[in-house]
């Protein structure tokens, strides 16, 4: 008896320890807080769209970059044919490619030229061997939008010269989404000038000059 009253006192710092010798709970998790994680299908998927983007992007630049090209080098050929034919017959100097432009209404590709000077440019385009058309625009930046317009306002051109009668053969159409200004592009009577299409009227084909008449001084 004397012994269960000496153990008395003792009772609650046995429990206590007892308490602290048991394992403590798992934390609890708060399902609202759960987010899905990519699975690596999905995540490999969103990267080849960028890819694929970026391809697209990079092969519709380098189409109008070899064209451009390819018209830049008809253009020097042209050049080149006429000077080396003058020099080659002493022969007198003759007037210059003819070079008439169509201006544009901002973002618009509508062709709108007076009755009286679209006549002279067909009558002139008929009789021209090689037609150069250069569309532009007022734009800052090399953007998808830009590049369209600039095109499309070439080949509107190109189609009002069709449709009067003018051998689409002999037209070269080429585009250039910003640069080449002829105005001051920070005022509006500036871009209004650089909205244009540029139609250069040739006197003479272009070709492939010998290494000897290149070679002429």
């Amino acid at each position: 008896m004397r012994g269960i009253i000496a153990l008395t006192p003792f009772l609650p710092w046995l429990l206590t320890l007892a308490s602290c010798s048991s394992p403590p709970k798992p934390p609890g998790v708060d399902e609202s807080q759960k987010r899905p994680v990519n699975a690596p299908l999905a995540v490999e998927l969103q990267t080849c769209r960028h890819e694929l983007q970026n391809t697209r992007i990079l092969v519709r630049e380098n189409t109008r970059l070899a064209e451009t090209t390819a018209t830049s080098l008809a253009v020097l050929q042209a050049r080149q044919m006429v000077t080396a034919s003058t020099q080659g017959n002493n022969a007198p100097h003759e007037a210059a490619n003819r070079v008439y432009t169509v201006r544009f209404e901002l973002g618009s590709t509508n062709v709108a030229i007076p009755p009286e000077i679209s006549a002279a440019l067909v009558e002139a385009a008929k009789s021209s061997p090689l037609i150069l058309l250069r569309g532009r625009t007022d734009g800052t930046s090399d953007i998808p939008i830009e590049s369209r317009i600039a095109r499309e306002r070439a080949e509107a051109v190109r189609n009002h010269l069709v449709a009067a009668g003018v051998d689409p053969a002999r037209i070269r159409a080429t585009y250039q989404p910003v640069g080449d200004h002829v105005g001051d592009n920070a005022s509006a009577q500036g871009r209004n000038l650089n909205r244009r299409v540029e139609i250069e009227l040739y006197r003479a084909l272009p070709v492939t000059l010998s290494p000897t008449i290149a070679a002429q001084p």
